[in-house]
């Protein structure tokens, strides 16, 4: 591995896992737009799977044979310094357009 591992992620089955608590769905999904904008901007796109308030992440370079390479490790690390402020502001709206 190339680089040190990202706080909160460990390597399972070659990829870079993570798993992140929320309070509650709306906000876990706002959590997974802002994650998305960032794979977006990357062109390197996680798996993300979402159980209630729980979103499990792995991150593996498919191109590369599905091992982790630097794309990995970059986006867990950007994952990781993820503007709370985004994330509350797309919760918001979430909570808005579901009218919750």
């Amino acid at each position: 591995m190339p680089q040190a591992m990202p706080t909160g992620w460990t390597l399972t089955d070659n990829a870079l896992t993570r798993t992140i608590q929320r309070t509650d769905f709306v906000e876990a999904l706002g959590l997974v737009l802002e994650i998305g904008k960032l794979a977006e901007a990357a062109d390197h796109h996680p798996d993300i799977y979402i159980r209630y308030r729980t979103v499990f992440l792995s991150v593996t370079t498919h191109s590369a044979g599905h091992k982790v390479t630097d794309k990995d490790f970059s986006l867990a690390q950007k994952i990781n310094d993820l503007n709370e402020d985004a994330v509350r502001l797309n919760t918001d709206e979430l909570r808005r357009k579901m009218a919750i």
